[in-house]
């Protein structure tokens, strides 16, 4: 029976989520090679959605990615949804300015893509069974989402940082402009981060998890699984006998001057790392190439290079230049323009010219464009670093070689056109190993195994269903705060709050999300004589209880308790110099903490990677320079206060949080109303400029209420949009 969305709300069937934030995704003429983020990734989700959905055992397949709004690109990409087929859809969420955006700008955005990505789930109705981030952004946000559903999280990096930055820095770029231009140490942070929380990290070599995950302080190479991608063999297939030049060879025609001769073909984004300017100094500091063989350079579209982004018009520039310097003019063909629908013609053209498909690469973790290559009849010569090995070492169709050696290139080239038996025998050997290795049908099976696998192995707990009544079940707005420094610090300013409170507690839920323990929260909350919250978030969201009663969420317990280890948590940092374990009574079942001595000395970071290496899993919380709090890494502040969202109900945009310090901060960010207040510490700076975000001028609870005033709460709840 031919699966529907009907099928799959009612559900049958598995819920798979997908995740690859960055980049231009739709359903048909994938703009590959557009710029240094609509590349391979971007096939490789859509195709990957499509194989899952046809498996019999999945009900609904959802690939959420970026909703963008922007002249400069189609209005495809600011459709909501886009129906793949079989129950597969493209869903397309706000993140940040609608303008389009490079990947490594979104940073700042996407605890906001994880509340909208929240938002959608709960309207789909439907619990996931995996949650599948793709690259080090996706992974942030699929971090996120897997902590607060408890379900399982499964990892794919696609390429990974350290591995580019030792890549770039061998090419000959500084560290301050690899950094200023790819925001490497965000990236790496987030990759470590993706690993420690992955249940499974999915990849698409061996050499991909033994030489490169293995530089990652969280690597762990009993969670990892290779499955390698597969490839369309309907649309990559040889070419026919006789058959008609396609429609771009007019385009490659008028470059050449000899165009029956065998084409040498690279196919990328104008990107630094494909190295494109190898294979052009390969050719041209080989004579016999030049005679016996053209060169042909696709690297995306364009109008006017000077239109193009830095990285991209950086590189076709040098590329213009380097063919200038050698005079390669009539040998070397470098269209425009080329769609998704001429890329197997492409290949096609190679294979029929008997040329050779060449992938320079610094560094390639898989080689999509290889197996495409292999599929329409024509060998390969790749760069020896990561997926090509695998690839070859399966097909057999084909040579690696260092892509810092021209030389090595030119003379891998050469004894492949100058051998046509040789020739002949790399391109049947390549078509038997696509069909063998890597169709898209088998990769889902593998994959559709492991997910199953994963759900007897996670222990899947559902939150219990509260009878709601009162306040909580009825209100539509919530204010959630901070208590010292924030709501108390000026008494004055406290009973203002209270007596605003007052008028307007039947309509607004009222929170506090403290660092303190329970029990000190609510001596100190009576001192003041402020009434007992609805909600209760305390121990640095680790705990959260419900009203007078205090009564105990169970079901956040049981949420958070997941790879929590407190004894070997403290064993481990008991070893770190200048770390104090707290009293006793501020030792909770789900918060260890520490005094730091001398205040401001520790390295949060390095905290980080001390637990990555014991493969322990926990939230490093690092306040006022003085605190150091771990947590369950399904517990902070921001998560607790999202989870009572999801569970009493009520809009993220209709919760105000308000902060003064570093442990508020995931609290702030997202589709929260975040205030800070004027006496704030000034860790939380960085948050400026967010419109979600208001910074007041009045200190303590007046900046508050100041906010509550900005976002005109109890009434419109005025929600800035940008984010």
């Amino acid at each position: 029976m031919k699966k529907t969305q009907s099928k799959a709300r009612d559900g049958e069937g598995l819920y798979l989520v997908l995740i690859s934030v960055h980049g231009l995704i739709r359903g048909g003429g994938l703009e590959l090679g557009r710029d240094a983020d609509t590349g391979g990734q971007t096939l490789y989700v859509v195709e990957l959605a499509r194989a899952l959905a046809r498996h019999p055992q999945v009900g609904r397949v959802d690939l959420l990615t970026r909703r963008i709004v922007d002249s400069r690109v189609s209005d495809d990409y600011a459709q909501r949804e886009e129906p793949l087929g079989d129950g597969a859809h493209i869903v397309r969420l706000d993140c940040g300015p609608k303008r389009y955006l490079r990947k490594e700008k979104l940073w700042p955005y996407l605890d906001c893509f994880a509340d909208n990505a929240l938002g959608h789930i709960r309207e789909i109705g439907l619990r996931p069974d995996v949650i599948h981030g793709h690259y080090a952004d996706a992974g942030h946000v699929a971090v996120r989402l897997s902590n607060l559903l408890g379900a399982p999280m499964l990892q794919t990096g696609h390429s990974l940082g350290r591995v580019k930055r030792e890549r770039l820095r061998e090419s000959g770029m500084s560290d301050d402009d690899i950094e200023s231009r790819y925001n490497i140490a965000t990236r790496i942070h987030a990759e470590e981060e993706a690993l420690a929380h992955a249940h499974r990290v999915i990849a698409s070599t061996r050499q991909e998890i033994g030489e490169q995950y293995a530089t990652y302080d969280n690597y762990q190479p009993e969670r990892m699984e290779v499955i390698p991608p597969g490839t369309d063999l309907e649309r990559f297939h040889p070419p026919k006998r006789g058959q008609r030049k396609p429609p771009i060879w007019p385009e490659i025609r008028r470059f050449l001057q000899k165009p029956e001769r065998p084409l040498i073909m690279a196919l990328s984004r104008a990107d630094e790392r494909k190295n494109i300017r190898a294979l052009v100094e390969a050719y041209a500091g080989n004579e016999w190439l030049q005679e016996h063989a053209n060169l042909l350079i696709v690297a995306g579209n364009r109008d006017d290079i000077r239109d193009l982004d830095k990285g991209a018009r950086d590189v076709m520039t040098d590329l213009l230049l380097r063919i200038d310097r050698h005079d390669l003019y009539g040998r070397v063909a470098y269209p425009k323009h080329h769609d998704s629908e001429d890329v197997p013609d492409l290949y096609r053209l190679v294979a029929a010219s008997k040329g050779v498909f060449v992938n320079p690469a610094l560094t390639e973790p898989f080689g999509l464009t290889l197996i495409e290559a292999a599929a329409s009849g024509a060998p390969i010569v790749a760069t020896n670093d990561g997926g090509p090995e695998e690839i070859i070492s399966r097909c057999h169709n084909g040579l690696l070689v260092d892509p810092l050696d021209p030389e090595g290139i030119a003379d891998a080239i050469q004894g492949m056109l100058a051998d046509r038996p040789r020739w002949q025998r790399y391109s049947r050997a390549g078509l038997k190993g696509v069909r063998q290795h890597y169709s898209w049908d088998g990769h889902a099976e593998k994959y559709i195994k492991l997910v199953k696998a994963l759900s007897k192995e996670v222990r899947q707990t559902r939150r219990e269903q509260h009878s709601t009544s009162g306040r909580l079940a009825k209100a539509d707005r919530a204010v959630i705060t901070d208590i010292d420094n924030t709501l108390l610090g000026d008494d004055k300013a406290t009973r203002a709050f209270v007596a605003w409170l007052k008028r307007h507690r039947k309509q607004v839920v009222f929170g506090v999300a403290t660092g303190r323990r329970l029990d000190s929260a609510a001596a100190v909350l009576k001192e003041h004589g402020v009434p007992a919250p609805d909600v209760w978030i305390t121990s640095v969201g680790s705990e959260i209880h419900y009203g007078a009663e205090r009564t105990e969420d169970r079901g956040w317990s049981r949420h958070i308790s997941h790879r929590w280890e407190p004894d070997r948590l403290r064993e481990c940092l008991l070893k770190v110099t200048g770390l104090e374990l707290q009293p006793k009574e501020d030792q909770r079942a789900f918060k260890v903490s520490f005094f730091v001595d001398p205040p401001g000395e520790l390295d949060a970071e390095s905290i980080e990677t001390r637990l990555y290496r014991e493969d322990l899993h926990a939230r490093v919380i690092y306040s006022h320079k003085r605190y150091l709090d771990l947590l369950p890494v399904r517990a902070s502040k921001g998560l607790a206060v999202r989870y009572l969202s999801d569970k009493w109900g009520i809009p993220l945009e209709h919760v105000l949080v308000a902060g003064d310090s570093g442990n508020d901060e995931d609290m702030l960010r997202g589709r929260l109303l975040g205030v800070v207040v004027g006496n704030h510490q000034p860790e939380l700076e960085g948050l400026r400029g967010f419109q979600r975000i208001y910074f007041a001028d009045a200190t303590y609870a007046r900046g508050i209420l100041e906010g509550i005033e900005h976002f005109d709460l109890p009434n419109r709840c005025d929600i800035p949009n940008d984010e």
